[in-house]
């Protein structure tokens, strides 16, 4: 009897492990089929509610294009300003003629700021050699210089330093030497003043510049998502109005809530998809079509080239479809939030 027992208890646990495979197995076919026929609703009320539908993807992707225009214009700027701070250099005069020997006891001087990068000396001789090689093709020029010409020529050329410095904006420390420092007064030109802010004006216009394409680019992107949010918002309650009956017999008849908000979600989603895939097409070409205009003018575009020309350009468009995608599900889950409940 007892080992009867022993085999009907085996054999209950065996059908009891069958029986929760089974129920497993048939759960996740029904969450399966369950899935399916969300997205297949979802699709159908993005058709049905064509218009509005397309109204809310056109607005979505002009959000997500602004956001982009941006992004690349803060970028663009910002970088272009600093690479007109790299290039920049002081120059400072010193007397004609002055030696060698003498512009590298200025140099060891002026080095020992720490704002210097680097600094470069070139002689009076030296500097009429870079002349000649400037008016090489000048034919003008060259047919004067003679020998008395080249020597008055070279008795009047300053001496140079050119300094490269880290911080542009902070030049005060570097002037207290160049205007204190006993050596630097007394080789210095007179008649020649340091260029302390060659192309300052500029760097400063291109930095507002800058900081203008943030505040304005995050003001629009604003102002059209909110009008994405809310034309979502409206299409999202008239698709709950119109199938509010369809609704209530699901309630009735005990269909989950996920699986009535399901629907929704996905034709909201499939409106962020669209507008991401348009938005990033449009910014993909805009960009290319740009880019060597922008060049010429002087504007650095290579950060932003060099993410369009790579395979980063891939994470780009799936940066523009999950950005659609999340607009698209919060507008849904406030309009679902507020009116389904109600339906």
């Amino acid at each position: 009897m007892a080992e009867e027992k022993v085999g009907k208890e085996k054999k209950l646990k065996k059908a009891s492990k069958k029986s929760l495979r089974t129920m497993q197995k048939n759960r996740n076919r029904h969450l399966v089929r369950e899935k399916a026929r969300v997205v297949k609703y979802g699709t159908k009320s993005f058709g049905r509610n064509i218009w509005l539908s397309t109204a809310a993807t056109i607005v979505m992707s002009i959000t997500l294009i602004i956001l982009f225009v941006t992004v690349v214009a803060s970028v663009i700027l910002t970088n272009t300003a600093e690479m007109m701070k790299d290039k920049i250099d002081i120059t400072v005069y010193f007397k004609p003629e002055t030696s060698l020997e003498k512009l590298d006891e200025l140099k060891a001087i002026i080095s020992e700021d720490s704002n210097i990068r680097s600094v470069e000396t070139s002689t009076s001789q030296e500097e009429y050699d870079k002349f000649l090689k400037e008016n090489a093709g000048s034919d003008e020029v060259l047919n004067i210089l003679d020998d008395e010409m080249t020597s008055l020529m070279i008795a009047k050329m300053q001496s140079t330093m050119r300094i490269k410095v880290n911080d542009i904006d902070n030049l005060d420390s570097i002037k207290k030497i160049v205007e204190e420092n006993e050596l630097f007064v007394e080789y210095v030109d007179k008649e020649k003043a340091p260029t302390y802010d060659v192309n300052r004006a500029e760097i400063s216009t291109i930095t507002s510049w800058a900081r203008i394409a943030r505040t304005a680019g995050v003001i629009l992107a604003s102002v059209f998502l909110v009008i994405s949010v809310l034309i979502i918002f409206s299409t999202i309650r008239m698709a709950i109005f119109s199938r509010r009956e369809e609704i209530y017999m699901m309630k009735l008849v005990g269909a989950e809530k996920s699986f009535i908000r399901g629907p929704f979600l996905i034709e909201a989603e499939i409106c962020g998809v669209i507008a991401g895939l348009i938005a990033a097409v449009v910014s993909y070409f805009g960009f290319t079509f740009l880019a060597p205009k922008l060049s010429n003018y002087g504007i650095n575009v290579d950060a932003i080239s060099s993410v369009m020309e790579s395979n980063q350009l891939i994470l780009v468009f799936l940066v523009f479809i999950l950005a659609g995608v999340v607009v698209g599900r919060v507008s849904a889950r406030l309009a679902i939030h507020k009116y389904l409940n109600k339906a």
